[in-house]
């Protein structure tokens, strides 16, 4: 609870995953993916309750070992088209009926385990203290120049903006546009506004603004490596 608002995570881990099979109990410098953001949601003074939603019984063995609670998804849930608001719906509503409701809801996707341990109580703060109803992690991608994105084509270039005329702009690298995109490490919404919107996304949203290097979210085994890689820097940084 912060300032009188109750929080519940709700961290979403399917077994199944083509990209990278059972990705989320792999072992990631010997401890499995999803222990990672049980563990830092754990480190949270704020969070009411930790919820892992998810239809395989090893990741519900494994969540419950990291000091977790475990809603048991319907297959039908679990599948590869499955949207995320249904996942989230199936918990908040799954609650309700138990008699537990909650101000806020806090999705953390086990796929993106680079938080600092007060990320998530950092973005909870700002989240009430700025009296808004949703905020979504995001990073910049330094300073990009809108002449240089493309489509292809035939496999050949095209500009998004001009289209096959390349009328590149003589700006210098200073005034090039800064971009941020969602990179996937916390979502928050106030809890009635997401069963009325089904998204985090809409004009009222605040950006909580992460470093670029915790942007990797894990789809594959490149992705897998790179937040190791990471992962055993700060470490060796911090002994």
């Amino acid at each position: 609870m912060y300032n009188g608002k109750t929080f519940l995570a709700i961290i979403p881990a399917r077994g199944g995953s083509k990209g990278l099979p059972r990705k989320n109990i792999l072992p990631l410098l010997g401890k499995p993916l999803i222990g990672w953001t049980i563990e830092q949601a754990k480190k949270s003074k704020y969070l009411d309750r930790i919820i892992v939603s998810t239809e395989d019984e090893e990741i519900m063995v494994m969540s419950k070992s990291f000091g977790a609670e475990v809603l048991q998804r319907p297959k039908d849930l679990a599948q590869d088209n499955t949207p995320t608001s249904d996942v989230i719906i199936h918990v908040i509503e799954t609650l309700e009926k138990e008699g537990y409701k909650y101000d806020f809801i806090v999705l953390l996707e086990p796929t993106s385990p680079l938080r600092k341990d007060d990320d998530i109580d950092n973005a909870i703060k700002i989240i009430v203290d700025t009296n808004s109803i949703s905020l979504v992690s995001v990073t910049n991608s330094d300073k990009i120049d809108l002449n240089f994105i493309f489509l292809l084509e035939d496999n050949k270039l095209k500009s998004i903006f001009y289209g096959s005329e390349f009328n590149i702009l003589p700006i210098n690298r200073q005034d090039f546009t800064i971009i941020y995109y969602p990179e996937g490490t916390i979502y928050i919404s106030e809890t009635s506004n997401y069963i009325k919107r089904k998204t985090f996304y809409h004009n009222e949203t605040r950006a909580f603004i992460v470093e670029k290097w915790q942007a990797y979210e894990i789809d594959d085994i490149y992705d897998f490596v790179c937040i190791e890689s990471i992962l055993k820097y700060k470490m060796e940084v911090i002994k």
